[in-house]
């Protein structure tokens, strides 16, 4: 901006990318670390501009509940009354959990913990850890969302069954588009599938493929757009946290604090 610039506010670009695993031997969380923001204003001879920009690509969207051995990455709405996710997190960590609240118990407060101050926001989660049922560690992977109101769990089938797959929220439609089977209405209103990709064996896909594929989902949206007339929504360094019932939560790759580069 320049000195003549007045009267400007700032609106977050609700966009990122936030990508969890679930395979029979643990569950990955995966996350960018890109925040974009649009300034709109007027300048001193009241002409109005918009600038979209990005602000950091050092936010942290996954975070590790260690008493819990719960893990939870924010996607969509990143500043709440002009105060990002990462901080709220810390006061929700401090102010509303207990050492033995389980992974179904943290996906509802986290919803209700919001809801209570912003309602509408178009703020979402994944949440994912293990609940110990008789002698077995169950997975638990839960899509929630404050705006909706929804704490819906994606890894189990109607009958209860545990079921193996992807979840990305965000900025979906680059890795939509490649692993998505692409649907269209004809000319009665039917769906129509005009390409369907190979299947991915969720089921048979080990941990490292897993955590393979959490990164390749991200990285080829920051590829992808970097060529593409678009607003670069999606990019920084990429958080990976895995998570299993034997050997517990452990960070796969994490960006850190570093000084100036000689």
């Amino acid at each position: 901006m320049t000195e003549h610039e007045i009267g400007n506010t700032l609106q977050e670009d609700t966009m990122s990318l936030i990508v969890t695993v679930y395979v029979p031997e643990g569950i990955v969380m995966a996350s960018d670390s890109r925040q974009s923001l649009t300034v709109e204003g007027k300048t001193s001879d009241g002409k109005g501009f918009k600038v979209e920009t990005v602000n950091s690509d050092a936010v942290t969207k996954t975070f590790l509940l260690e008493d819990q051995q719960v893990g939870i990455s924010n996607f969509g709405e990143d500043f709440l009354d002009g105060v990002p996710i990462a901080s709220y997190m810390k006061t929700f960590v401090e102010e509303e959990l207990v050492a033995v609240d389980d992974v179904t118990r943290i996906a509802e407060k986290l919803v209700r913990y919001f809801r209570k101050s912003h309602a509408e926001a178009d703020a979402g989660f994944h949440v994912a850890g293990y609940r110990k049922e008789a002698k077995a560690s169950i997975p638990y992977f839960y899509h929630c969302h404050v705006g909706r109101d929804a704490v819906e769990r994606r890894n189990a089938k109607p009958d209860g069954s545990l079921s193996y797959g992807a979840t990305w929220s965000g900025q979906i439609d680059v890795i939509t588009s490649i692993i998505n089977a692409v649907v269209i209405k004809d000319e009665k209103g039917q769906d129509k599938v005009i390409r369907a990709p190979a299947p991915i064996i969720w089921g048979a896909m080990t941990l490292q493929d897993a955590i393979d594929f959490s990164i390749y989902a991200i990285r080829t949206t920051i590829d992808t757009m970097r060529f593409q007339a678009r607003p670069k929504n999606v990019g920084g360094p990429i958080d990976v946290l895995l998570l299993t019932p034997d050997t517990g939560p452990r960070w796969i790759q994490r960006k850190g604090y570093r000084g100036e580069r000689v």
